[in-house]
């Protein structure tokens, strides 16, 4: 995993995001083994509660799950990621709306630079 720190944000909401959406990409696959918190925090130079709060909520979300003696491991379950991909989907369409909003753009104007687009996906 490869993680870009952007210091003027809350660090464990980054690796929290980043892992979420290295999940929902599929470029951490199912049931793979994630770093342990200690390698993770000395790979990103940063404290090991930071990752370990980040893990900490990644495992409430039921994203991942910690096997004793054993470490963190990506949950198993298509369902609970094809969940996080749509709510990281809803998520972005929220803030691609608000953005447009702001700048005085209506529905039906928004909606025609999707068409004009052809909805094609990057």
């Amino acid at each position: 995993m490869k993680f870009v720190l952007d210091l003027s944000q809350p660090l464990y909401e980054q690796v929290l995001a980043q892992v979420r959406s290295s999940i929902a990409k599929g470029e951490i696959a199912l049931g793979e083994k994630i770093p342990s918190v200690r390698e993770m925090a000395q790979g990103l130079k940063i404290n090991p509660n930071t990752v370990m709060r980040a893990y900490q909520e990644l495992e409430r979300d039921q994203l991942t799950e910690t096997r004793r003696g054993q470490g963190t491991f990506i949950t198993t379950d298509s369902e609970k990621v094809r969940t996080i991909r749509y709510r990281l989907a809803e998520e972005a369409v929220d803030e691609f709306l608000a953005k447009l909003g702001s700048l005085g753009f209506t529905a039906s104007e928004v909606a025609a630079i999707l068409r004009s687009k052809g909805g094609e996906a990057r």
